[in-house]
């Protein structure tokens, strides 16, 4: 019995053994990464330290060049105060030069830029003998453009001026403004030498052990000064010199020797290796509390992720790649009335699925599994079966389930029980068609009085023509028969007229399921002409129809798109009416508007009128429910109209009509 048991001692003091050489191994890596780690570091503190130094010294000379710029043109305003004579200003002017090295030309130039006085450096010959100064002449006029512009002194960019000893100089334009009295009098034109404004204005020992240069912002070097030892690595500061006019960039160079590579390590490796040392040790002593802990962790982590999945009240369905179920919460169960036992482990058709929706439910399933279609992300429909055989609506939302290695090793679901939100949605249709009836209603309402007067004259040539007819028979009943076959002919055209009007109102108030149906546009426009002509006759607008032939029919529910014809003809006319327009028209128009997708067409509908428009504060709001402009308003019919477009996939706009009025227009499908 004893040697049966000594396998299993043997093995986990094996397993214990190997993770201690494993902690030791660990320590020895541990140990050569830090003394390269250490190396590394050393060598890139130092370099930084190096970089450092030249960018703060780059900052230096860059500071120190602006504050000579600043105190040079605060000399020149000081030369130009109160000198008018030019004999005078031309010695102060070469006594500058003589302090100021970086300059090797001021001028006294006029409002015109003519030039009135000049000196020119002791220190060389002058720059502009050999060439003449008006090749430089554009820069001095971009400087003091400049200047003027900016009401202050500003810079112009440098430009190159060859020499006689077959040298040049890299030479910048400082133009000052002379202003007296709120008018320009004159400006100040100094010509800098940048490789002397670097050598007079930079710091001897900065020259001595590195390079210092001007350049363009692509690198072009236009002056340049010092001479640093060349090194195994160089080090490059740049800042920006940005100056009224001009813009420069200030780069430094140094050159060193590579850093060394091993800057106090000795003692800093037997300090780390000792802490190093003392950091393993502790992990063995902590390594087996360290392990329940993290057991204790992914326990606790899965018991909080079951419980979370528990308390959905969204269902959530796991299927393999085979069709077979591996997983449902709670939610699911109860909301198809099955347990997991019976759910688990089952291929279609699953229990929840109704008879006669298996067999297509069963290809869904083989499409999606077999050619891995991605689901729409939005979901999709279905009806699910409970225990009890009733069906209800149900939203499905699939993704592909991944592993921890990138693999898709099935389908996770997400069902939603949509019962209730289809029970809100037939409430919602049914209280709008029972507000679409109010409004037709209401609009038969207001049209009453013209029905009556639209009526009175059929029946008014009735009561004539009858009168008439009794009249024949009483005096001469022997020679009234072509005259009473005349008379009963008017009164027959007088009652269909009378009937047709009182049809169409008939039709378009009465309630009726919604069905889209295909209709022709021109009969659409039709059935609403007589109530459109009604109103029109009585506020004298002429009306117009203008229909593209031939057009395909539409597919709608005809007595909502009659309603939304008649709303906007009416608000059209009304329109025109509210402002006493001189010569009031209205245009209905049909055509083809074209194609928005592949075997899919629509039909433009516009109502358009010369009335005053729309104001902009109306616009913003012209669709909101109950917002109305009229006084005995309900502020229903556009949001209406726009409701009953849209539920046809349709759009409703509006836009002013030229050259004035406004067109409404709104679209519909076509019959395919």
């Amino acid at each position: 019995m004893t040697s049966a048991f000594v396998p299993g001692p043997f093995r986990r003091t094996r397993r214990v053994a190997w993770r201690r050489w494993s902690l030791w191994v660990a320590l020895g890596v541990l140990v050569v990464g830090l003394l390269i780690t250490l190396v590394y570091l050393a060598a890139r503190y130092e370099a930084s330290q190096a970089q450092s130094n030249v960018e703060r010294d780059a900052a230096d000379a860059l500071s120190d060049i602006r504050s000579a710029l600043t105190r040079n043109v605060q000399t020149l305003q000081a030369l130009q105060t109160g000198q008018s004579d030019h004999e005078k200003w031309t010695l102060e002017a070469a006594k500058l030069l003589r302090e100021n090295r970086e300059w090797v030309r001021i001028e006294w130039r006029s409002p015109q830029l003519q030039l009135l006085a000049e000196a020119d450096t002791p220190f060389r010959p002058a720059v502009f003998a050999r060439y003449g100064r008006d090749q430089s002449l554009p820069e001095v006029q971009q400087a003091c453009s400049t200047a003027r512009h900016i009401s202050s002194h500003a810079y112009a960019r440098s430009h190159f001026v060859p020499q006689a000893d077959g040298t040049g100089l890299e030479l910048m334009e400082l133009c000052l403004p002379q202003v007296s009295s709120g008018r320009l009098t004159g400006y100040l034109v100094a010509t800098y030498s940048l490789s002397e404004l670097l050598a007079s204005r930079i710091g001897p020992q900065l020259g001595r052990s590195q390079e210092v240069s001007f350049t363009e912002a692509d690198g072009t070097r236009l002056a340049m000064h010092g001479l640093a030892r060349r090194g195994t690595r160089v080090f490059t500061a740049q800042q920006l010199l940005d100056l009224p006019g001009s813009t420069m960039v200030l780069r430094l160079d140094s050159w060193r020797s590579q850093p060394d590579v091993f800057p106090n390590v000795l003692t800093a490796l037997v300090t780390l290796m000792s802490i190093a040392l003392v950091t393993v040790l502790f992990l063995l002593g902590h390594d087996t509390r360290r392990r329940l802990r993290v057991e204790q962790d992914l326990a606790d982590a899965l018991a909080f992720r079951k419980a979370m999945e528990d308390s959905l009240v969204t269902g959530l369905r796991a299927r393999d790649l085979q069709g077979y179920t591996t997983y449902v919460n709670p939610a699911f169960c109860q909301m198809v009335g099955f347990a997991p036992e019976e759910l688990l482990g089952h291929e279609a058709p699953a229990p929840y699925w109704p008879p006669e929706f298996a067999e297509e439910y069963r290809k869904r399933q083989q499409v999606r599994l077999v050619a891995g279609n991605q689901p729409p992300r939005e979901g999709f429909e279905s009806v699910f079966m409970r225990k009890d055989g009733t069906r209800f609506p149900v939203l499905i939302i699939e993704a592909p389930l991944i592993n921890a290695h990138g693999l898709q090793t099935g389908w996770m679901s997400a069902v939603l029980d949509i019962s209730e939100q289809r029970r809100v949605e037939e409430l919602s249709r049914a209280s709008q068609e029972r507000l679409q009836a109010t409004a037709r209603l209401a609009t038969v309402g207001e049209m009453a009085s013209l029905l009556s007067h639209e009526l009175n004259q059929p029946l008014a040539a009735i009561a004539s023509y009858a009168t008439g007819s009794l009249n024949l028979l009483r005096e001469a009943p022997e020679h009234a028969a072509s005259d009473l076959q005349l008379a009963m002919g008017r009164i027959a055209e007088q009652a269909e007229r009378a009937g047709r009007v009182i049809k169409s109102v008939h039709d378009f108030v009465r309630r009726r399921d919604q069905a889209r149906e295909a209709v022709a546009p021109r009969d659409l426009v039709d059935a609403v002409l007589p109530l459109v002509n009604l109103q029109a006759r009585k506020l004298g607008v002429r009306v117009d129809i203008r229909i593209a032939e031939p057009l395909p029919l539409v597919l709608c529910d005809r007595t909502m798109v009659e309603q939304v014809l008649l709303n906007l003809a009416r608000n059209a006319m009304q329109a025109m009416d509210a402002a006493r327009v001189a010569q009031p028209s209205l245009l209905l128009q049909v055509k083809l508007a074209g194609a928005s997708e592949i075997g899919k067409r629509w039909l433009e509908f516009s109502v358009a009128d010369v009335g005053p428009g729309i104001p902009e504060e109306v616009k913003q709001q012209l669709f909101t429910p109950f917002f109305t402009t009229k006084a005995e308003g309900m502020g229903l019919g556009l949001s209406l109209c726009r409701t009953v477009v849209e539920q046809h996939g349709g759009y409703l706009v509006f836009e002013p009509n030229q050259p004035q009025g406004t067109i409404f227009r709104f679209t519909l499908p076509a019959r395919a």
